[in-house]
């Protein structure tokens, strides 16, 4: 089971910003499509953005487009999710998750069936 460490969360005010860190402890994140989920009170995780292991590809969901940006360090074995310009449906726990069996970007952030860690939370109020 791939493990992470996701830090970073917050509170936060509308139209703030935040940086989200997610480690690999027990693996290499180089050869790994990864991904950013987004998990709203009461409902299921969902792909925010993810990122190709090859040619540095990005998915984001229409809700996050321009303004959240995805980033990877693979010498630091870490994704990055920058988030700007928050907003209060932005509010729930963010997960991390990896895969070398799904390529394509798209497909990782609409991907089911990951084992969750225990996320960061990021809250957006005034």
């Amino acid at each position: 089971q791939l493990q992470f460490v996701e830090t970073g969360g917050g509170l936060v005010q509308p139209g703030g910003s935040l940086r989200l860190s997610c480690t690999a402890s027990s693996f290499s994140l180089a050869y790994y499509t990864v991904g950013w989920f987004h998990q709203a009170s009461g409902k299921e995780p969902e792909g925010v953005s993810c990122m190709s292991s090859t040619d540095g590809s990005t998915y984001y969901a229409d809700s996050v487009k321009g303004r959240f940006t995805i980033s990877r360090d693979n010498a630091k074995n870490t994704v990055y999710l920058q988030m700007a310009s928050l907003r209060p449906e932005d509010t729930g726990v963010y997960y991390c998750a990896a895969s070398r069996r799904i390529s394509d970007v798209q497909s990782m952030c609409l991907a089911i069936g990951f084992s969750w860690g225990q996320g960061t939370q990021v809250t957006v109020s005034s």
